[in-house]
């Protein structure tokens, strides 16, 4: 192979690597829930975190929507995926934080 066969090869290598790392998580909402300013129904979402942004893909719709995100770490990885909610106005909660398993991420969602 040449320089530049092994060059191409390696780039791409690389590229399929960086598509493969966009890891998901499942979210389970039980109630109707508003991440920032998105509002949520209530069901079953795959989450992936690009940079500053968050996006809720329905898995019942295959529909997605975007929030905007703080992304923190914590000290340990987070055994599970879980939800940290309060009480919004009506019958809506409000998303504070989810802690996304098996990472150390924390995403916080402003109201």
């Amino acid at each position: 192979m040449t320089a530049k066969s092994l060059l191409i090869v390696g780039a791409l290598g690389l590229a399929t690597m960086g598509i493969a790392s966009a890891k998901s998580y499942d979210v389970v909402l039980a109630s109707p829930a508003k991440a920032g300013t998105t509002e949520l129904k209530a069901g079953e979402y795959k989450l992936k975190v690009e940079g500053t942004q968050a996006t809720f893909t329905d898995v019942q719709t295959s529909k997605s929507v975007t929030a905007p995100v703080k992304v923190g770490s914590a000290p340990q990885k987070f055994a599970a995926t879980t939800v940290e909610t309060s009480a919004g106005g009506g019958d809506m909660d409000n998303i504070k934080a989810i802690d996304l398993g098996g990472s150390t991420m924390k995403l916080e969602f402003g109201q």
